[in-house]
């Protein structure tokens, strides 16, 4: 379904279409692209202004034809629209294309940030935390950390993950990052070369999506669905395109909060020795379940060390701290350690200290259970209302978020646009697959930040302009 925009022509919007999803990966060099007349049915536009679009592509070089056979991607030409945020042809939903921008607009009813409500952390206990810490090493604020961690984090994190969750790691194999996202751009930098492919989820983690692109990786995408992968169409990706890695979120993954079963789990790392691929798992809400426990991270099921771990802890502690970790095996620990020191020479001392204790303390045990309930209920809340609503969901086992799929007709990004006037805020489905039409329809609801009257107020506003559009 095409998205108008007055100050285009209707095949400049289809060219537009076809560039984002080439320029995304979705279809390699040499590859067949859709029929004039499957196109213009998908665009619901008519076929003489699809052909005028791949005439023009073919004109610009990006696109050649085989006689009786179509249209097909020229090898590495260069496209019209490197920028999008300056391109004339960006379509109205890449206004939202931005998680970062998405996130920091001002809402009453926030359900755009995957985030803990401020009010369940611990503030009170953090403040005497921290004159504890002073007290006991007053020359911390002037100390800085090693490039790697604190040595004692490292070591904690190593022996809690090995007799909780059987990782067998020791200290040497623990990176320390200031979050997740620092994580992802550290291992990309140290394995992602310029013309690398990468494979990813679809639907994915957007800013993971900019890190690797911005490296000069090439995307290439594999489906989720609630039960899982399709582990041959990741095989076949494998086998033909040889990705470099493959990121992936398998726990509550974000944004559709599905979780991937024990099985796939086992097999992947096979895949991955098999076809020299490696595995960045990262699980930043791995802790974050609702009844039972999720399965094993794909690392423990590893057993050549093809795997890169990402485990985050400042969502659901103290956001502020930004602590996470990459666990990996030693091979890989010199690159990630070269990056890290360019990037930061090392995350503060004083906030690997104050989360070390907080870690080995029993309080955080008790805050994670009782955190468990309070987004629990939130999510049952939040669910409760979309029930009286046509729209589509899987219900999550764990994490922040609710991936929803609204009926046909409705944009997303023009949704959002009406919302805000109402200071409802969420993130179109567009800013975690820009490549896929149906994207447009879809939303990512997080029921983690707002309180319960505020989802129960917010989510009716929502779902009546939904209605009106």
């Amino acid at each position: 379904m095409m998205m108008t925009d007055n100050s285009l022509k209707l095949y400049e919007q289809v060219i537009h279409y076809l560039v984002v999803r080439i320029e995304a990966g979705e279809w390699a060099e040499h590859e067949k692209l859709p029929s004039v007349r499957s196109l213009s049915e998908l665009l619901g536009v008519h076929r003489l202004t699809v052909f005028k679009a791949y005439q023009e592509l073919k004109e610009r070089g990006n696109v050649y034809v085989k006689d009786k056979s179509g249209y097909y991607v020229s090898p590495a030409t260069p496209f019209a629209v490197t920028d999008q945020a300056d391109d004339p042809a960006v379509s109205a939903w890449l206004h939202w294309d931005s998680l970062a921008h998405v996130q920091s607009l001002e809402a009453t009813f926030q359900f755009s940030k995957s985030l803990i409500d401020p009010a369940l952390l611990p503030h009170r206990y953090w403040g005497e935390l921290m004159r504890d810490l002073l007290d006991q090493y007053p020359r911390l604020l002037g100390t800085y950390s090693t490039i790697q961690g604190d040595l004692e984090l490292r070591s904690a994190l190593a022996n809690h993950l090995t007799k909780k969750e059987r990782f067998y790691l020791s200290a040497d194999e623990v990176l320390i990052t200031s979050g997740a996202q620092q994580a992802i751009d550290v291992i990309s930098r140290s394995l992602v070369r310029p013309g690398d492919r990468v494979l990813m989820e679809r639907p994915t983690y957007g800013p993971a999506m900019e890190i690797f692109r911005k490296q000069g990786a090439r995307l290439i995408f594999t489906d989720i669905h609630p039960q899982g992968y399709d582990l041959e169409q990741i095989e076949h990706l494998m086998k033909r395109e040889k990705p470099r890695l493959f990121y992936m979120t398998p726990t509550f993954q974000n944004p559709t909060g599905i979780n991937i079963p024990t099985e796939q789990r086992k097999q992947l790392p096979e895949l991955a020795e098999q076809y020299g691929c490696f595995l960045v798992e990262d699980d930043s809400t791995y802790d974050i379940y609702f009844k039972e426990k999720p399965p094993a991270p794909i690392f423990t099921y590893d057993t050549t060390g093809h795997t890169l771990y990402i485990r985050s802890y400042s969502k659901y502690v103290v956001p502020g701290l930004r602590i996470a970790a990459i666990m990996c095996r030693p091979r890989f620990m010199p690159g990630l350690q070269a990056i890290k020191a360019l990037t930061d020479n090392g995350s503060p001392l004083l906030n690997q200290k104050l989360f070390l204790r907080y870690f080995q303390s029993e309080r955080m045990h008790q805050h994670l259970s009782k955190l468990r309930t309070a987004i629990q209920l939130r999510m049952e809340v939040m669910e409760q209302c979309l029930l009286e609503t046509d729209w589509t969901w899987t219900r999550p086992e764990g994490g922040l978020n609710i991936w929803a799929e609204l009926p046909e007709g409705v944009d997303t990004g023009r949704l959002l646009h009406k919302c805000m006037e109402h200071s409802v805020a969420f993130v179109p489905g567009t800013v975690f697959d820009p490549s896929d039409a149906s994207a447009s329809r879809k939303l990512r609801l997080s029921f983690s930040y707002a309180h319960e009257q505020q989802i129960r107020e917010g989510m009716n506003k929502l779902i009546a302009l939904a209605k009106e559009l």
